[in-house]
């Protein structure tokens, strides 16, 4: 996600490639950032020069950077989190640091369609979050949130949510083979249907329902699949993987 986010602000020239510092131990991994920027293997002194400084590592490695970070860090730098879990009194309390954005991103941002959820800490200045959210727009769409604790449901609903249709896109292409289909003609009716679902819907003035009612008609196959749907309880299976996901990420935020 940390390149995804370097590729971005080149593309649209929100950052030049010399002002630019990426941070890669991995010897291998860092060969193939050296197109996008200063590639360094380790954090010292010259963060002092970059404005932003953003934190794509994986939670479970975050203490191995905050001593190195501490020491380097200028009160004037922006710090925005992308690390699942971590929240914003965990990175003030380990850096000493009060200007700190926490964002939740989810995948599609690679393509430029991604959104992404984020907060502030309380002594962060709005010139910052303004800073933040422009820099985040470069993946996609950003909603700012008062209440922290909310990212655990953006986490739930976008942060995970790619996987959620993935899943169902797949277990509609498994039953197009089993109904007769070759897999690659199953996927592409599929893919194609979800495709033009979405754009349909987010660019009709019709809500869900009556874009529902559209496709179905009484006694009909739709009516049929959907009818279906409701006796197995697949709403309520949904709502509570979500709630899952939640749970799960308030878990551990608290770990």
């Amino acid at each position: 996600m940390g390149l995804t986010y370097a590729k971005s602000f080149l593309q649209y020239n929100l950052v030049q490639k010399d002002d630019l510092l990426l941070i890669e131990k991995n010897a291998e991994y860092k060969e193939k950032l050296i197109p996008f920027g200063n590639v360094v293997n380790q954090i010292d002194e010259r963060i002092k020069k970059y404005d932003t400084i953003i934190l794509a590592v994986k939670p479970q490695d975050s203490k191995a950077i905050y001593p190195e970070l501490k020491l380097h860090l200028d009160h004037s730098q922006l710090i925005i989190s992308i690390m699942a879990g971590i929240p914003i009194h965990v990175l003030e309390e380990n850096l000493g640091h009060e200007s700190i954005v926490r964002a939740m991103p989810n995948t599609p941002a690679q393509l430029g369609m991604g959104i992404t959820g984020f907060t502030a800490g309380k002594s962060t200045k709005i010139q910052a979050i303004l800073k933040a959210d422009n820099l985040l727009n470069a993946t996609g769409k950003t909603v700012f949130l008062d209440d922290e604790n909310l990212l655990d449901a953006v986490t739930a609903l976008s942060g995970s949510g790619p996987a959620y249709f993935y899943y169902i896109v797949d277990a509609m292409i498994q039953a197009g083979v089993k109904m007769g289909l070759e897999e690659n003609v199953a996927a592409q009716l599929v893919k194609q249907t979800m495709n033009g679902s979405f754009h349909l819907m987010n660019n009709s003035d019709k809500s869900l329902q009556e874009l529902i009612s559209n496709v179905k008609s009484k006694g009909g196959t739709t009516e049929a699949a959907l009818n279906t749907f409701a006796d197995m309880g697949l709403i309520d299976t949904i709502k509570q993987g979500l709630y899952a996901a939640e749970n799960r990420a308030k878990e551990l935020s608290k770990m």
